[in-house]
């Protein structure tokens, strides 16, 4: 220091003596062997034009008594420094960083030589110029922002400088705070400390509001890049409190917060008089219990910035550096009067500002343990490489309600992890139930999470529909196909299987029919074995009446195969009977239908009977027309062998609690028309040779029941198809198709069992006596009407040919 300062510095000085003499700043001075500075924020920011506003009891008063009572113990004591006495020089930073280094240049000045070689009184002798006390060390500020400040100038002089309260992160840089300590951690620290709160809340959605300023901004900043860096919360927005906030700024800040009304949580670094304000704007937008506040160390646990907003405040969590309560310094503190504290030279101002009030306080922070291990509390004083005391806070909330006093509660503490008793906290209201601050509430079972682009905590809730399940927190996967999801999506079961049972209401029509007709056919069957060789029953075809009941009775038994459970035996032998049945019936019908016809063509044109009309060419006809079906069906056997398949696919319908498996026999809807195919091409020729047998006469009464017969059958199998077909997309398919199918096979059986065999039967059995003269009748009747047709085909030709009619009749 015995060199001359550059010319930056002394200007520097010069602007600030010139700045202390405009403004006559007041300082209390204590004489000691050893001068320490002290920086504290008697005053707020006053408003524009005017430096210092009202006196700050907490922050301002409180403190600086702190260390008063702490230079009165240091000297007391013989012990610590023994024969030194410290003195102090304390200012005022009236909550200001440039006011504040205006203040702080007066800690300098006994360093700063000035060269006084051209300076001469009036006679001519040199001057006698007053030295200023060396100040040593500095103890302050409690702004970030003024520390910052001060710190700056003080480390050229290498002054010391230990904060009580300045926690920005940035004042860990050791490289240009080199000379500066704190006993309050940093707020990485508080920042971290205050993110656990949040997560422990489950908060994943907050906004952040700090003061402009170092403090405000970095703690933010150290807020922001820490739940960046560890994930699950998410910043909605972040707004800064101008330093000289216009008339309505607050005001809009609560309309801008209100944009994001989930995130309900708001991380506020800011100073009282900001949060006061902020707390008032709340109130006048109506929003009191909307918003969950979480406030830094210079909310604490302070009475100021939340007095006669308490209903906002209320359930506001806090954070506060470790303190402990001296004992001392309370019984100091509350014995301070005008008359024994006239070294405090703001003490009035503060007396004036408090007189009607009780006195309370806050408890003394850690700044006066200096340069102990421990400090006059018992709590340890360490500090690490970068000159910052280790993290530890303790978490208030304040409580109004359900509460004999009204308060501040600690509600847990923070040493590098998180402990939250969350069981005694209570909000707005009273309420013990943790609100939210979430983007979006967690999706239900069955909810996939589709992600706002940009926003790690906001998505949207997309139910996995059809059958999808979810498979994690992101994706919906489709369940095998012979499963379904359960009922909340969130895994997959298997598909019910079911078939036709005998109790289902559509097996019930299929069955009353194919037992009426088993009963009907057997009936008639026994009857005409019993009266075999009676006139009617041989001249009824007995031999193709029997093929034809056979026929018949395989239609009616086709439909217990078709509703019994499927298996290789019952696949194999509806495959076998599905067509054989009615191929029999049909081919028994073509013949008796062809052989009509032919008889009456023939006699048209020549007496003898045409070939292949005995009993035993009618059963070799219709045999060989059946062993088509019978061959066709062996070859489809020994190509597919038959077994049970489950079809998922027929019942999978939208909803997947209706989806079944039909547990059902591999043929497809197409082999199963191929299967009666060949029966219907019969059916058809035989309605065919039914149309052309017409005119018979009518004495000769079989040829029209068959012909009534097949237009009924036709009628039938034409209304099967459309119904057969346009059940494929039906949920009820394999219940319906086989319905219909056995319903329309039954029905033509019948149509043909009634027609053809029942009056038959009805004579056998109540007119036995009619049966040879009715037969007799019906044969002379036939016999005349053939010969007839032949002699009058036989004229018609003579004719044509010229000859002579009369010999030919003869």
């Amino acid at each position: 220091m015995g060199q001359p300062w550059p010319p930056l510095l002394l200007l520097l000085w010069g602007w600030g003596a010139g700045a202390q003499q405009g403004t006559q700043p007041f300082s209390i001075r204590i004489e000691g062997d050893v001068t320490l500075g002290g920086l504290f924020p008697v005053h707020a920011r006053g408003p524009a034009g005017v430096p210092c506003g009202e006196v700050k009891k907490e922050k301002g008063i409180h403190r600086m008594e702190a260390m008063l009572y702490a230079l009165d113990q240091i000297n007391a004591d013989p012990q610590l420094l023994p024969n030194l006495t410290l003195g102090a020089r304390i200012l005022d930073t009236c909550s200001r960083d440039t006011y504040a280094l205006e203040q702080s240049l007066t800690f300098v000045q006994a360093l700063i030589q000035k060269d006084t070689s051209d300076v001469r009184c009036a006679d001519g002798r040199p001057p006698l110029l007053t030295r200023p006390e060396r100040v040593v060390a500095v103890v302050g500020a409690s702004a970030s922002s003024v520390s910052i400040m001060v710190a700056n100038v003080l480390r050229l002089f290498a002054i010391p400088q230990i904060s009580y309260a300045s926690t920005a992160p940035e004042l860990s840089d050791n490289n240009r705070y080199d000379y500066f300590s704190r006993v309050v951690p940093p707020d990485s620290y508080q920042a971290q400390a205050m993110l656990d709160v949040v997560k422990a809340l489950g908060w994943n959605y907050v906004s952040t509001l700090a003061s402009e300023g170092n403090y405000g901004e970095s703690g933010v900043e150290a807020f922001v890049q820490i739940s960046r860096e560890a994930g699950g919360v998410c910043i909605a927005q972040s707004m800064k409190i101008p330093r000289e906030p216009r008339a309505g700024e607050f005001d809009k800040l609560i309309k801008r917060l209100m944009e994001t009304p989930n995130a309900r949580g708001i991380i506020i670094f800011a100073n009282e008089d900001d949060i006061k304000r902020v707390l008032e704007a709340t109130r006048r937008a109506n929003l009191t219990g909307h918003f969950l506040w979480v406030g830094s160390d210079s909310w604490g646990s302070k009475i100021s910035p939340i007095l006669r907003q308490e209903e906002v405040a209320e359930g506001a969590v806090t954070i506060l550096p470790k303190r402990a309560s001296i004992d001392g310094f309370d019984q100091y503190f509350t014995s301070r009067s005008l008359q024994n504290n006239r070294r405090n030279i703001w003490f009035a101002e503060f007396w004036e500002d408090d007189f009607k009030c009780k006195l309370t306080r806050p408890g003394a922070q850690p700044e006066e343990a200096a340069r102990k291990c421990t400090g006059s509390a018992g709590t340890p004083v360490m500090f690490n490489e970068n000159g910052d005391a280790p993290g530890r806070y303790d978490i208030f909330q304040y409580q109004l309600t359900n509460t004999t006093v009204p308060g501040y509660k600690a509600i847990g503490q923070w040493t590098e992890y998180l402990r939250l008793n969350i069981e005694e906290m209570q909000w707005s209201g009273g309420q013990r139930d943790i609100p939210s601050s979430v983007c979006s509430l967690p999706c239900g079972p069955g909810e996939r999470k589709k992600m706002v682009k940009g926003v790690s905590c906001c998505w949207h809730c997309e139910l996995c529909d059809g059958y999808q399940y979810q498979l994690d927190e992101f994706t919906c996967e489709t369940c095998p196909f012979d499963m379904r999801p359960n009922p909340n999506r969130t895994a997959c079961r298997p598909t019910p299987i079911v078939k036709l049972e005998w109790s289902s209401p559509w097996a019930v029509l299929p069955v009353c029919l194919a037992m009426g007709g088993i009963l009907g056919t057997t009936f008639v069957v026994v009857t005409f074995v019993r009266h075999n060789d009676t006139p009617i029953v041989r001249a009824s075809g007995r031999e193709l009446s029997y093929v034809l009941l056979t026929g018949i009775f395989l239609i009616y038994a086709i439909t217990f195969l078709m509703i019994a459970e499927p298996g290789v035996v019952v696949c194999a032998t509806r495959r076998l009977f599905l067509g054989l049945g009615m191929a029999l019936s049909y081919s028994a019908l073509l013949t008796k239908t062809n052989r009509i016809y032919r008889i009456f063509e023939q006699g048209k044109k020549a007496v003898t009977p045409p070939r292949f009309i005995s009993p035993t060419s009618q059963l070799a006809i219709t045999f060989s027309l059946s062993a088509v079906q019978l061959v066709g069906t062996l070859a489809w056997l020994g190509a597919l062998p038959p077994h049970s398949v489950i079809d998922y696919e027929e019942q999978r319908v939208p909803n997947p609690e209706a989806a079944r498996g039909v547990l059902k026999c591999d043929m497809s809807d197409l082999s199963l028309i191929c299967c009666l195919g060949y029966s219907l091409l019969l059916m058809v020729t035989c309605t065919v040779y039914a149309i052309k047998a017409r005119g018979v006469p009518e004495t000769f009464n079989e040829a029209k029941p068959i012909g009534f017969t097949m237009y009924t059958t036709c009628i039938v199998w034409l209304a099967f198809v459309p119904i057969f077909f346009g059940t494929a997309q039906s949920a009820e398919k394999i219940y319906i198709q086989t319905m219909t199918l056995t319903v329309s096979m039954s029905l033509s059986a019948s149509v043909s069992l009634g027609m053809l065999y029942v009056p038959k039967v009805y004579v056998i059995i109540f007119h036995p006596e009619q049966n040879v003269a009715k037969r007799k009748r019906s044969f002379k009747a036939a016999a005349t009407a053939v010969s007839a047709s032949t002699r009058l085909s036989q004229k018609g030709s003579e004719r044509q040919n010229g000859a002579d009619a009369a010999p030919a009749s003869k």
